[in-house]
Order: structure tokens, then C-alpha cells, then sequence
């Protein structure tokens, strides 16, 4: 089963995977209330008191679902400021439902640059600092996207930002982070040969 790792900067970056200290339990909570604010604020809803609670929730049980996903999931907070960026990365494998959804994105997923990861090869880099609104909805988040089509799957890494005046000031930080990203493959003993990992063209 393929699945992702990376080398994220333990200097910068809390992982939510497999992190139960209490370090990352805070560090997840703020990242969740973030990320539920702007939920509700792309709804239109008020913030509710029992927003904290959704978090702390959120925020225990994240560790053990990521754990679950076995590596298809790997999530990162900003260490110094966890409400500042929230990082996922998934690896899921490219259906024709997929590839559907992907080409019916709206217009503006169309304002691309070439990105080239250290082993994934040349992707796709999108970096929305002020998205536009829809109309009736509150302004997105800033966020940025990262994408890799192999043929067989689809990985993304995707920035979502609390603060569009400092979103950018991470960006250099988040591409490092996305250019570490690889696939490991799980080779079973006695039904494979060697195998030559060759750094993508």
C-alpha cells in the first residue's frame, strides 16, 4: 500500500500524526478552532460557545484517525503559531470520479505554476492569498495547493492560512515541506527484487 512521509522541520512544524503529547494536543486544538472559525464564518454562522469544546474534541481524537489512514493523511501545524497555517498531505489513488472532480474545479484552480518536489518529480503549485468570494459567502482563507499526478495517484498538499497578512511570510516554508514529501511502498520479503528508487525526470 503506498503511502507518504516527509522530512518536516521539527523547528517549524508540530505533526498531528501520531502525536499524543500534550505539546501537540495544544497545538492541534488552536489549529482546529482556526479552521472551524472559518467554517463558520463561510457559512455565514456565528461563533457558538460550544466551539472550544468541538475542538478539544476534534483535537483528541485527530491523532488516532490519522493513525488510522496508515500514512495516506499526514497533517503538520506552525510550531511558534498553530492558528497561523495548517498543512494536509493525501495520497489517494486516481479513480475516473476523480480525475471528473479535478477538471470541474473552478477556473481560477486553472492559474498554476510548475513546482518540482525532491522526489515526486514536477507537480503543480496554486498559492490563493486572497481568494475570491462566491457570492452571499464570506471571503475563503488563503490557502495553497501543491499537486502530483503519477499516473496511478493523486497527491496534494494543501496550506490553509488563519492570517492573510502573514500567509505569505510561510509559503517558503510550506514548499520546503511539500518538496520533502515521497511515497513509501510497503515490498514484501522473498516476492521482489531489489528496488531502485530513480529521482523523478
Amino acid at each position: 500500500m503506498a503511502r507518504l512521509t516527509a522530512d518536516a522541520d521539527p523547528t517549524r512544524w508540530v505533526p498531528v500524526t501520531d502525536s499524543f503529547g500534550l505539546r501537540g494536543r495544544r497545538a492541534r486544538k488552536k489549529a482546529i478552532r482556526m479552521l472551524l472559525g472559518q467554517a463558520n464564518g463561510m457559512l455565514g454562522a456565528e461563533p457558538r460557545p460550544g466551539g472550544a469544546f468541538a475542538a478539544w474534541a476534534m483535537s483528541q481524537a485527530a491523532p488516532a484517525l490519522m493513525r488510522k489512514a496508515a500514512g495516506r493523511v499526514l497533517v503538520w501545524v506552525w510550531r511558534s503559531d498553530p492558528e497561523l497555517v495548517v498543512v494536509m498531505a493525501q495520497i489517494q489513488q486516481l479513480t475516473p470520479q476523480l480525475r471528473t472532480a479535478r477538471a470541474m474545479m473552478p477556473m481560477e484552480y486553472d492559474d498554476t505554476e510548475d513546482f518540482r518536489g525532491t522526489y515526486l518529480g514536477t507537480g503543480e503549485r496554486l498559492v490563493m492569498p486572497t481568494p475570491p468570494a462566491r457570492s452571499g459567502t464570506a471571503t475563503p482563507p488563503p490557502f495553497a495547493t501543491y499537486t502530483w499526478d503519477t499516473g496511478t495517484h493523486l497527491i496534494t498538499v494543501t496550506a490553509t492560512g488563519g492570517d492573510r497578512e502573514r500567509f505569505g511570510t510561510v509559503i517558503p516554508a510550506v514548499d520546503e515541506l511539500a518538496r520533502s514529501l515521497r511515497i513509501v511502498d510497503d515490498v514484501v520479503s522473498g516476492e521482489a527484487g531489489p528496488v531502485l528508487r530513480i529521482d523523478p525526470a
